[in-house]
């Protein structure tokens, strides 16, 4: 997700949340919104592309990775202001279960790194709270 262009509404965007081995794949952010954070990857809705799909191709332009993106799991609104408290960034996500299918993982598009963490290292990382209250929600903490 980059610099939202038109500020008339809320962008749709989606998250894909896969676990893998008792492993979770997780992002750090190459640009604004969330710049330099690790998080769940996804990005925007395309117009007549479905909540699976988008997170399907996502997920291959940030990590190579083919995934089957199933139903979703955690919905929040991101919204972002400037020092004046105009808003700079307004994404409805929805993020959505998925299995790993295949593919080596790399980091590609607009993140800096793609991983797979264990529930212990994610308390190293920095992540927004909604990731980590997506994760607790999940049980992947327990």
């Amino acid at each position: 997700m980059q610099k939202q262009k038109s500020l008339s509404a809320p962008k749709a965007a989606v998250g894909a949340v896969v676990i893998e081995e008792g492993r979770i794949l997780l992002v750090k952010r190459k640009y604004a919104p969330k710049k330099g954070n690790w998080a769940i990857p996804g990005g925007s809705v395309n117009l007549g592309e479905s909540l699976q799909a988008a997170a399907e191709r996502e997920i291959m332009e940030e990590t190579g990775l083919i995934i089957k993106a199933k139903e979703p799991v955690y919905t929040f609104d991101l919204i972002e202001r400037d020092s004046k408290g105009d808003v700079i960034f307004h994404y409805v996500v929805v993020d959505l279960l998925a299995e790993y299918i295949s593919g080596d993982l790399y980091p590609a598009d607009d993140v800096s790194d793609a991983r797979w963490f264990t529930p212990d290292e994610i308390d190293r990382l920095e992540t927004s709270e909604t990731t980590k209250t997506l994760l607790d929600k999940m049980g992947f903490f327990s």
